[in-house]
């Protein structure tokens, strides 16, 4: 179907018109310090400088920090991406971090799912794994490094006897905790160089700790008591 010039200026006038709103909504803002660059992409008008600001100095404060105490490889040049499309959290993949400007909107002090996601950067595990413990891991980390837990009401949970380690996220934070005080203090540096290696087995437990892990389980059931301090 033949079109007339003038219609094919419209629909040219048209994509341009969108192509420049799309531009208008996403800004794209790339920030280094030191070995470390962020680039930082906004494609939600209406989020919130500060909170932008936030994020970005809790990158520089942790993500080296992780990089120091876990994988001094991990790469060099992350993406945060603010996305309106995502309906989680965050979610993180090869090096980029997306967030839900939502989430944010509504829990402007939750600046440690930071700390959580570049985490997951900083892991790089490349082999099959318990999920599980890398969302343990993460929110371990998360404890241990947070720069805003304390102003997002952000804890470890209480034990409950309904609980497993394989519930991940803050209930196995909470026992990788124990377990570092308990038992082996350098034990989540053990475990993640061992998922990030491809030579993790359950074993491992026996090796740090003496014991298996569904030992290590029972034992803190009985006795879950760890001494926690928030930033």
């Amino acid at each position: 179907m033949k079109k007339s010039l003038a219609g094919i200026l419209m629909l040219s006038l048209s994509v341009s018109a969108a192509t420049t709103a799309v531009a208008q909504t996403e800004q794209t803002e790339t920030i280094t310090k030191g070995k470390y660059t962020l680039v930082f992409i906004n494609k939600a008008p209406d989020f919130s400088p500060v909170t932008k600001q936030k994020m970005i100095d809790a990158f520089f404060e942790v993500y080296p920090k992780e990089a120091r105490e876990y994988n001094k490889q991990t790469l060099t040049k992350v993406t945060f991406i603010i996305d309106q499309a995502y309906d989680g959290v965050a979610a993180t993949d090869a090096g980029v971090a997306r967030y839900n400007p939502g989430w944010l909107k509504k829990n402007p002090e939750d600046v440690d799912v930071v700390t959580h996601e570049v985490m997951h950067i900083v892991q790089d595990y490349r082999h099959e794994n318990p999920g599980w413990l890398t969302e343990g891991i993460a929110d371990y980390v998360r404890y241990e490094d947070g720069v805003n837990n304390v102003k997002a009401n952000w804890k470890l949970p209480e034990y409950k006897a309904s609980q497993s380690y394989t519930n991940a996220y803050r209930v196995t934070a909470r026992f990788l905790v124990w377990v570092c005080e308990h038992k082996n203090k350098h034990a989540v540096q053990k475990l993640d160089a061992a998922l990030r290696a491809g030579t993790y087995t359950p074993e491992l437990w026996n090796k740090l700790t003496g014991k298996s892990v569904d030992e290590l389980w029972q034992e803190y059931s009985a006795n879950p008591t760890v001494s926690l301090s928030y930033k």
